[in-house]
C-alpha cells in the first residue's frame, strides 16, 4: 500500500521520497524531461505555461474563508465550491495512479514559532527540486507531519465544463483540507506562490504576523532592510549584495521581534544576466540549480541568457545556501529601512525618494509598477499596473488589512521608507532608459548607510516625494527625473497622466482610508 494512501494515491508505480538534488537531476534526465547546462544546473522547459495564471487561481469558500477573503477582488480571489474541488481532487489523484510519484516534506517560515510543515507531492522530478530549493529543508523528517499538501499534477487537464475551472490549469486553494491543488501547468512558480497565498490569510488571521511580498537583507552591523516590489522590479537583484547577508529574495514576515524568511531558496529572473551585473546569482547557477525556459547558444549547452526566444521569464531556483553570503537562519532584526521597488515605464518617478509616514501607506496601497514582460502568462510588454500592497495576487484579506500591519509595524520601529524607481529615466519605454543597476546600488548604499540624511532635498511638485540634490556615485542630472528629459513640456504632460492613473486607482480605497492618507495623493494642479 503506497505511503500516500491518505491523499487517496493508492498505486503509485513508485513513490520516490525526498530524493536528493542529484537524484531529482538524474531522474529528469532519464526521462527526457531535462538537461544540463555547462556548469551543471539543471535545464527545464514549463511548457504551455512559462509565468503565472493568475485568472486560473482558486479559494474554496467555505466556513474559513467566508468572511475573511476579499471576495470583492474578483481579479484574483476567485471562489471555487467545495463540492467543485472534492471531485475534482478526486480525479487528480486517480490520474497520478500508476504514475511516478516524487514526494517532499518540507517547511516554510524560518522563525520556528510560526513553522508550517508542507508535503510536496508531484508528478515531475524537477517540481520536486523545485520544493527542495525553495522551500525550507528540514534536518530530521523521522517524525513530520504535514500541516498543508500541494499536490502537482501538470499532465492533468482539466475539463472547464465538468470541474468548474476557467481552463485546463489550475491552482486551488482549500483551506479546510489544507491543501494546493495544482493541475494543467508545469510553471513552478505556482507552488510556491500557492504556499505564499497560504501564509497571507494564515499569518494575519491567526498569529497577527505581517506577512511581505519583499526580499530582505541583512548588514555586519544588523541593521536590516526590506525591498518591496511585484517581479522584475529587482526584489531578488537588490537583496542580493555582497556587502550584506541575504536573508531571502521573495516572502517575509514581520513580526513584534524581526523579520523571517518564508523561503529557503530564491527564483530570480535570469534574462540578460551577466556575471558582471549580478555575481552571486550568476554563480548560484551550478548542481542543484534549475533553470526554466532558456536557450543555449547553438551547437553548445552553455546559456545564452540574452535570448528570450520561450520567454522574457527565464527563471533560475536554487538553495540559499547556494549564495555565499546567505545567513542562516533566515531571520534578521526589525528593519531599519523599508524600499518600495517600481518599475516606472513611463520616465516620471525619481530614481529614489524619501517618504513620510502617509506618504507610504499611500503608495504601499497603491502598489505601482508597469507588469514586466513575461511574468505572467500573455503579457509581452510593460503594461501599466496597480497591484495592492506590491503583492495582491496573492493577498487574500483585503488591503486595508495590510496596510494597517505596515502602519502599526512602521509606527513602531521608526524606520525610513525610501521609493526606488528601477525602470525608465528619460523618457518612456522605447525612449528612455532602464536605470543603470550600478547607480541604483550606489542610492540604495547611501540610504543604508545613512549619507542620504546629509544632502538636501528638494519636493517633487506633482507627487509630493522628497528627492535627493545629489548622491555619491550618481550623476545629479538623473536624480531630478524631469531634468533627464529632453521634452521638459513632454515630461510634465506624463507626470500628470500618470498622476490621474494613481487617484484613479485610489478611489476604490477612499471610503476606508484616513485623511492623512488621501492627502498624501498626487496634487494634479501642480506643475512638474
Amino acid at each position: 500500500m503506497s505511503q500516500l494512501s491518505y491523499l487517496g494515491i493508492n498505486s503509485p508505480a513508485n513513490l520516490f521520497w525526498n530524493l536528493t538534488p542529484e537524484e531529482l537531476t538524474q531522474h529528469t534526465i532519464d526521462k527526457n524531461q531535462g538537461t544540463t547546462n555547462d556548469t551543471g544546473a539543471l535545464v527545464v522547459m514549463t511548457g504551455e505555461f512559462t509565468g503565472r495564471s493568475p485568472k486560473d487561481k482558486f479559494m474554496v469558500k467555505d466556513s474559513i474563508t467566508e468572511n475573511h477573503v476579499d471576495w470583492a477582488n474578483t481579479n484574483f480571489n476567485l471562489p471555487f465550491s467545495s463540492e467543485n474541488f472534492d471531485k475534482l481532487y478526486d480525479k487528480v489523484v486517480a490520474y497520478l495512479d500508476g504514475k511516478d510519484i516524487y514526494s517532499r516534506d518540507c517547511e516554510a517560515c524560518a522563525d520556528p514559532a510560526y513553522k508550517l510543515n508542507v508535503r510536496v507531492v508531484t508528478e515531475y522530478p524537477w517540481s520536486n527540486m523545485f520544493a527542495y530549493n525553495m522551500f525550507i529543508r528540514p534536518k530530521d523528517t523521522s517524525n513530520f507531519a504535514a500541516d498543508w499538501h500541494v499536490i502537482c499534477a501538470p499532465g492533468f487537464k482539466a475539463d472547464p465544463a465538468v470541474d468548474g475551472t476557467r481552463q485546463s490549469n489550475f491552482a486551488v486553494l482549500n483551506f479546510t483540507r489544507k491543501i494546493a491543488l495544482i493541475g494543467g501547468t508545469g510553471y513552478t512558480g505556482e507552488i510556491k506562490k500557492g504556499i505564499f497565498t497560504v501564509l497571507n490569510f494564515v499569518l494575519p488571521v491567526d498569529k497577527g504576523v505581517f506577512p511581505m511580498h519583499c526580499s530582505a537583507n541583512i548588514g555586519k552591523d544588523g541593521d536590516t532592510a526590506l525591498f518591496f516590489g511585484l517581479s522584475g522590479t529587482g526584489k531578488t537583484t537588490l537583496s542580493a549584495d555582497p556587502n550584506r547577508g541575504l536573508i531571502g529574495d521573495d516572502e517575509h514576515g514581520w513580526t513584534d521581534n524581526g523579520v523571517f524568511n518564508f523561503e529557503g531558496g530564491c527564483y530570480a529572473k535570469c534574462i540578460d544576466l551577466t556575471e558582471e551585473k549580478e555575481p552571486d546569482i550568476y554563480k548560484a547557477i551550478k548542481p542543484g540549480a534549475i533553470l526554466e525556459n532558456i536557450d543555449f547558444y547553438p551547437g553548445t549547452n552553455k546559456v545564452d541568457f540574452t535570448s528570450c526566444t520561450i520567454t522574457e521569464n527565464t527563471r533560475v531556483s536554487y538553495p540559499l545556501y547556494h549564495i555565499e553570503n546567505a545567513v542562516e537562519p533566515s531571520v534578521g532584526n526589525i528593519p531599519n529601512n523599508v524600499f518600495f521597488l517600481t518599475y516606472d515605464a513611463y520616465g516620471v518617478l525619481p530614481p529614489i525618494s524619501r517618504l513620510n509616514s502617509a506618504q507610504a501607506m499611500y503608495y504601499f496601497m497603491s502598489g505601482f509598477t508597469a507588469k514586466v514582460a513575461g511574468t505572467e502568462a500573455g503579457v509581452t510588454e510593460p503594461q501599466l499596473t496597480f497591484s495592492a500592497c506590491f503583492g495582491a495576487p496573492f493577498l487574500p484579506l483585503h488591503p486595508s488589512r495590510y496596510a494597517e500591519l505596515l502602519g502599526n509595524k512602521m509606527q513602531a520601529s521608526g524606520a525610513n521608507v525610501w521609493m526606488i524607481n528601477t525602470g525608465m529615466i528619460g523618457g518612456v519605454y522605447g525612449v528612455g532608459s532602464r536605470m543603470k543597476l550600478p547607480y541604483t546600488r550606489a542610492m540604495i548604499t547611501a540610504a543604508l548607510t545613512g549619507k542620504l540624511n546629509e544632502v538636501e532635498f528638494f519636493k517633487h511638485p506633482v507627487f509630493g516625494l522628497e528627492i535627493p540634490k545629489s548622491c555619491d556615485g550618481v550623476p545629479s542630472e538623473l536624480l531630478n527625473p524631469r531634468e533627464a528629459w529632453t521634452d521638459k513640456s513632454a515630461y510634465d504632460a506624463q507626470a500628470i497622466k500618470l498622476a490621474e492613473a494613481f487617484n484613479k486607482n485610489f478611489e476604490k480605497f477612499a471610503g476606508n482610508t484616513a485623511a492623512e492618507i488621501l492627502a498624501a495623493a498626487p496634487k494634479l494642479s501642480a506643475q512638474a
